[in-house]
């Protein structure tokens, strides 16, 4: 180590390592150097990453609000109302007109006002706008009820209120013997007296007819009035038969 350094007059020790630092620093520059201009000589080397955020330029900034619409502004205007007043005039008029109003007619009378073309021969109860002839009016003659072409169709419910004297069939005994039973509806005919005029069978059974026909030939029923007057009546007759009766 002696034998590497050399003492000079002034003092300062020298030795091979400056020239090895001033060796290194230069390769290090270097190194910096070619890393600084490979970029600018061939940008297609750097990632295409890092060249889109170094070219993207920002984003312009966000349009500002708009500004609030103007408050409107409401006028309130005062209505003043003007009474009527008597004012008094500025100059007497030359002419003067004069309102004249008709009188009101008399409190007692009452009626209607002729037109002033009357003959003057009318008389007390007489009609407004008559002749005068003195005619008396026409009096109205309500027209009479049609009066009934034929007998008044009455429910056999109706007529069985109606019955002033009811026989009772006898029951035919080929007919208990055979233990026939039900009913008989007859259609009828009653006079005006109340009388049965005409019967005719509708249905029942063949063996009870005959007695019920002759048992309804006997009833008399009160006389059937229609706007106040008998009349004849067209309904039906119901005759049971039963063994309890």
């Amino acid at each position: 180590m002696f034998e590497d350094s050399l003492v000079e007059s002034s003092g300062k020790l020298k030795s091979k390592s400056g020239r090895w630092m001033w060796v290194t620093a230069g390769f290090n520059l270097a190194i910096v150097l070619v890393m600084i201009l490979i970029p600018l000589l061939y940008p297609e080397a750097l990632p295409k990453t890092a060249m889109t955020a170094m070219l993207t330029a920002p984003p312009p900034p966000p349009p500002p609000p708009p500004p609030p619409p103007p408050a409107q502004v409401v006028k309130v205007t005062k209505v003043v109302q003007a009474l009527d007043a008597f004012t008094a005039p500025t100059k007497i008029p030359k002419k003067i007109d004069m309102t004249h109003e008709d009188p009101p007619p008399p409190a007692n009378v009452a009626g209607v006002a002729g037109a002033g073309m009357g003959s003057g021969s009318g008389s007390a109860g007489g009609i407004m706008g008559g002749l005068g002839l003195g005619a008396a009016p026409t009096p109205v003659v309500k027209a009479a009820p049609p009066k009934p072409t034929g007998p008044a169709k009455i429910s056999s419910g109706v007529m069985a209120g109606q019955i002033l004297v009811k026989t009772q069939p006898v029951y035919p005994p080929i007919a208990k013997a055979a233990h026939v039973s039900g009913s008989v509806v007859l259609h009828a005919i009653i006079s005006k007296t109340g009388a049965v005029e005409q019967l005719s069978v509708v249905s029942g059974p063949e063996m009870l007819r005959a007695n019920a026909i002759s048992a309804v030939q006997q009833w008399k029923y009160k006389p059937y009035l229609l706007n106040g007057e008998p009349t004849e009546v067209d309904t039906t007759i119901t005759v049971n038969f039963t063994f309890g009766g």
